[in-house]
């Protein structure tokens, strides 16, 4: 836990790797659309919860698992955004399901020390391109579902992207108060 708390207020912070592909924006939401490397990812899946409950259980385990609750008992330092998908009903809800999924610094990619606990999964993901819009505060399920319908609504027409999915991203640690960086991806689909 101490690794924990030392890696967020002191230790390295890295962003995920991306290029803006392209910018746009409809009425007061603006977007990016962006290529995502891929790499080696750590993940937790929850379900049976709603997405804010769920999402508190799921963070502390991969912080843990980030701050040296690992094999090699390395604190790896933060990558960010942290991502997780979220899964919308027919309607628009959110199912009671979630996947975090945080991108495991540079450094550690080839060689990824084994998480401690067996809910967290090490998997390889291809790289991606999102459709991004940003907004702050503190951001709760209903916040991400509703940037998410504003995005949706901004590429009506325009872009074609996943439905059954989308991520949700946070840049701030939980202490920080003001300025916080959230953003939803709408996933592109490959055509």
């Amino acid at each position: 836990m101490l690794g924990m708390i030392k890696n967020s207020l002191f230790g390295s912070v890295e962003t995920w790797p991306w290029q803006v592909l392209s910018k746009g924006g409809k009425g007061d939401v603006f977007y990016e659309e962006r290529a995502c490397e891929g790499g080696k990812f750590a993940t937790v899946e929850v379900t049976d919860k709603p997405v804010d409950e769920a999402l508190r259980e799921a963070m502390p385990k991969v912080m843990k698992y980030v701050g040296g609750s690992n094999d090699k008992g390395l604190g790896m330092g933060m990558t960010v955004p942290i991502s997780f998908a979220v899964f919308p009903s027919d309607d628009g809800n959110l199912q009671n399901r979630l996947k975090v999924w945080f991108r495991i610094p540079n450094k550690f990619q080839s060689d990824p020390p084994a998480p401690s606990d067996d809910s967290i999964k090490i998997e390889d993901r291809e790289g991606i391109t999102v459709y991004s819009t940003q907004f702050g505060g503190y951001a709760k399920a209903a916040d991400y579902a509703a940037q998410a319908a504003q995005l949706r609504s901004a590429l009506e027409s325009t872009a074609t992207y996943q439905t059954d999915f989308y991520f949700c991203t946070g840049y701030d640690p939980p202490m920080k108060p003001y300025g916080r960086r959230n953003e939803v991806w709408l996933v592109k689909s490959s055509e």
